[in-house]
């Protein structure tokens, strides 16, 4: 990829229409990034590159015309964005990348490109704007988008089915949180490789959820322990806290305090390695209550 192409462009773009760097950094990044952008040090991410592009009065597509740098290289970034924000919970800094992207034409005149907006806009509307049935309708329509009932489904079409199976399991339909979860599972006995492999942990654990929620403890408790096999198979540790504590969680529920104490351990050093304060402050409350309860039962 052709970065110094991209910044040698954006510099001249920038003098001809009068503005500094600290002009067009404004309100965008910081001079010194457009300073390393323009020497061709770096690449602007999806976002900048569009807010550059807005300020500099050029269409954002006027920059993948530049070097070899190909159209699917902004998609992927935006992706990426919005994977990041997703993750980590940050829902108005993923609103404010879908909204940038809604009017570019790369995006809307894309069903699939369409369908990454719409599906993180339905989770907006969820977890921030409350409007449920409004995110779940919004939802199903992004994946039929690219749903086709004869073909293997994509990835992002299975994360779209799980993320409805959260959506209704949060709204208390857990017959049909169930009924989505079954539809992914038998999606990815097709699908001979997983580029993401924290989805099927992802199942696997939303599975357990549910049948915790229903009071099927033992049955929950096997998922999570399918769950960790496959972690430690695949080599990735997304979810083995949340899988260690759901576990614990089990025991708990069930008045086996002295068997939920070692998983409510393990999954707190988990936490503790992500530097997850939230999760490690709440769990650090809950290992104290559970020591209590095993102390109450032993003076019985």
């Amino acid at each position: 990829m052709d970065y110094s192409a991209i910044g040698k462009k954006i510099r001249e773009l920038r003098k001809e229409v009068g503005l500094t760097q600290g002009d067009l950094a404004k309100d965008i990044c910081t001079q010194a990034l457009i300073s390393r952008i323009e020497k061709g040090d770096i690449y602007p991410s999806a976002t900048s590159l569009y807010q550059i592009s807005k300020k500099l009065g050029v269409d954002v597509n006027y920059f993948f015309e530049i070097g070899s740098t190909p159209r699917l290289d902004y998609v992927k970034e935006v992706e990426r964005q919005l994977r990041t924000f997703r993750i980590k919970l940050k829902y108005n800094e993923m609103m404010e990348v879908v909204q940038l992207e809604e009017s570019n034409p790369l995006f809307y005149k894309d069903p699939a490109n369409l369908q990454l907006l719409l599906w993180h806009k339905s989770i907006y509307l969820f977890e921030v704007e409350k409007e449920h049935e409004k995110a779940m309708k919004s939802l199903r329509e992004a994946y039929q988008l690219t749903a086709a009932p004869k073909k293997v489904m994509s990835e992002r079409e299975v994360e779209i089915l799980m993320t409805l199976g959260v959506f209704t399991f949060n709204v208390g339909k857990l017959k049909q949180s169930m009924e989505y979860y079954e539809k992914v599972k038998v999606a990815l006995k097709t699908m001979e490789h997983l580029t993401d492999k924290s989805i099927k942990t992802r199942l696997l654990y939303n599975i357990a959820r549910s049948l915790s929620r229903s009071g099927h403890y033992e049955e929950s408790t096997n998922y999570c322990e399918e769950a960790i096999r496959w972690c430690v198979k695949e080599e990735h540790l997304w979810g083995l806290g949340e899988l260690y504590y759901h576990i614990g969680h089990n025991f708990e529920q069930q008045g086996e305090y002295h068997h939920a104490l070692p998983y409510i351990e393990k999954s707190l050093i988990i936490f503790e390695m992500r530097q997850n304060h939230g999760y490690h402050s709440y769990i650090i409350k809950k290992k104290e209550q559970i020591m209590d309860k095993i102390r109450e039962t032993e003076k019985r």
